[in-house]
């Protein structure tokens, strides 16, 4: 589904922290699309019963895209730009926070 056109050094980028690990990402993405560029769509998130989920719409619609931005659970992931330092977690199941 999504691939990743080429691994290349992202010039204009930020470092954000996804899962307790600094990722590069260009300045340009929504978070959405940014844990989609590091992890790829089937490990962008678990639903409570374990089965993978991932964004759909990329336009706020669907709530497919919901991930933990600066430890507030259930942000739609599509509609917040990254920023400097921006701490995410991926909503894995099995948690209270998951959607």
């Amino acid at each position: 589904m999504f691939q990743r056109i080429a691994e290349s050094s992202v010039i204009d980028g930020v470092d954000i922290q996804l899962d307790g690990e600094i990722c590069r990402v260009p300045i340009t993405l929504s978070v959405a699309a940014a844990v989609l560029f590091i992890k790829g769509d089937a490990d962008y998130r678990r639903h409570v019963d374990g089965h993978a989920r991932a964004p759909f719409c990329l336009m706020g619609c669907c709530h497919e895209c919901l991930i933990t931005i600066d430890g507030e659970p259930n942000r739609r992931g599509c509609l917040v730009s990254v920023a400097e330092g921006m701490s995410i977690e991926r909503q894995l199941g099995g948690s209270q926070d998951d959607g």
